[in-house]
C-alpha cells in the first residue's frame, strides 16, 4: 500500500513539479526584489502558474497525498497570492504609471496599425468628396437625415454659416451629435476589430466619408477653411481617437488572421492586452474632445484662434505618443 502512494506521489510531483519551481523562481526574484528584472512574458506566466499550483494543491489534499507535499504548496500558494493580489501600488502611482507609460508605449506599439487607419479615413474622405461634388445625390447616400440636420446640397451660404458661428441650439444639438457619433464610432472599430479588421477597416473608411461628404457641401459655399477650423477645434483630437481606436481594433484583427507560431487564442490575448490599453487612453481623449468642443462652441468664435487650438491639440498628441521619452523613473518618487 505504502509503496502504491508512494508511486503516486512520485508521479504528481513528476508532472507538476516543474510548475511549481518556475513559479517558486519567479515569486523568489520578486521578493529579493528583482521585479523590474521579470519579462512581460514572466508577468503573464505569473497567475497561469499561480492558478496551475492551486489546482495541484487540490489535488493533493483530496487524494490525501504526501503532508509535506501539502504544506509545501500551501506555502507556496500563499506567497505567490501575496506577490499577485496582496500588495497593490497606490492609486495615484498607477495613474502616473498609465500616463507616463503604458498609454503612450501601448499607442506606439501599433504605430503601423495606426498608420493604416489614418490612410482608411483619408481615402474615405477623398472619395466622398469627389462623388458628392460631382453628384449632390449621394450626400444623402452618405449622411443620415439626423446628422445632416437640413445641412446638405441644397442649404444656402447663410444656413451654412450659421451652424458655424451661431451659438443657439440647432449649433449645440449638430456639435452634440457629431460627438456622440465619433465616439460610438470610435467604440465600434475597437469592438469589432476581431472579425480579422474588415469591420473596422469598413467603419473607418464611412467615417471618413461623412467628414468628406460635408467638406463638398462647404467647400463649393466658399466655407471650406471655416468649417475646418470649426472641426479642428476637437475635431483633431476626436478623429486621432478614432484612427487609435481603428488601430487597436485592427492590432486584434490582425493577431487573430496571423497569429504566428501560438494559437489565435494567445495571439488575440497578447494583442487584447495593449489594445485595451491604447483603448482605455482613447476614452480620455473623447473626455478630452468633448471639453474642446464645448469651450470652442460656447467661447471661441475666431477661426484662427479655432485653428490654432485644434493644432496645438494635434501636435500636443504626436509628441505625446511618439516624442516624448517614456523612462521608468518618471513615475517613481
Amino acid at each position: 500500500m505504502n509503496a502504491a502512494v508512494d508511486l503516486s506521489n512520485g508521479r504528481f510531483r513528476e508532472a507538476r513539479q516543474a510548475d511549481w519551481e518556475r513559479l517558486e523562481s519567479l515569486i523568489g526574484r520578486i521578493e529579493r526584489g528583482r521585479a523590474a528584472s521579470l519579462s512581460d512574458e514572466d508577468l503573464f506566466e505569473l497567475p497561469v502558474l499561480y492558478r496551475a499550483t492551486l489546482s495541484s494543491l487540490s489535488v493533493a489534499r483530496e487524494t490525501s497525498l504526501d503532508a509535506d507535499l501539502v504544506s509545501y504548496l500551501e506555502s507556496l500558494a500563499t506567497r505567490a497570492y501575496f506577490i499577485l493580489y496582496g500588495v497593490q501600488p497606490p492609486l495615484s502611482r498607477r495613474i502616473r504609471y498609465f500616463f507616463a507609460i503604458a498609454w503612450p508605449q501601448a499607442v506606439r506599439s501599433i504605430g503601423r496599425e495606426t498608420l493604416v487607419a489614418v490612410g482608411m479615413l483619408l481615402i474615405g474622405v477623398i472619395a466622398a468628396y469627389l462623388m458628392v461634388s460631382r453628384d449632390p445625390a449621394w450626400f444623402y447616400a452618405i449622411v443620415s437625415d439626423d446628422m445632416a440636420g437640413g445641412r446638405g446640397p441644397q442649404a444656402s451660404t447663410q444656413e451654412l454659416r450659421a451652424v458655424l458661428y451661431q451659438s443657439g441650439d440647432a449649433l449645440g444639438v449638430f456639435a452634440t451629435f457629431l460627438f456622440t457619433h465619433n465616439s460610438q464610432m470610435a467604440l465600434l472599430c475597437f469592438a469589432l476589430g476581431f472579425a480579422f479588421g474588415v469591420p473596422t477597416i469598413l467603419l473607418l473608411l464611412y467615417n471618413g466619408c461623412i467628414l468628406g461628404a460635408f467638406l463638398a457641401v462647404y467647400v463649393p459655399k466658399g466655407l471650406g477653411l471655416e468649417m475646418a477650423a470649426w472641426l479642428s477645434i476637437h475635431g483633431t483630437t476626436e478623429m486621432f481617437a478614432i484612427a487609435i481606436a481603428g488601430a487597436a481594433g485592427l492590432h486584434i484583427g490582425m493577431a487573430v488572421a496571423f497569429p504566428g507560431r501560438g494559437s489565435r487564442a494567445e495571439a488575440a490575448v497578447e494583442a487584447g492586452r495593449v489594445a485595451a490599453i491604447a483603448m482605455l487612453g482613447v476614452v480620455v481623449m473623447l473626455a478630452v474632445a468633448g471639453v474642446l468642443e464645448g469651450v470652442g462652441r460656447q467661447v471661441v468664435r475666431a477661426d484662427a484662434v479655432r485653428a490654432v487650438i485644434g493644432g496645438i491639440a494635434l501636435l500636443g498628441w504626436l509628441f505625446y505618443f511618439y516624442i516624448m521619452p517614456v523612462r521608468e523613473a518618471d513615475i517613481h518618487g
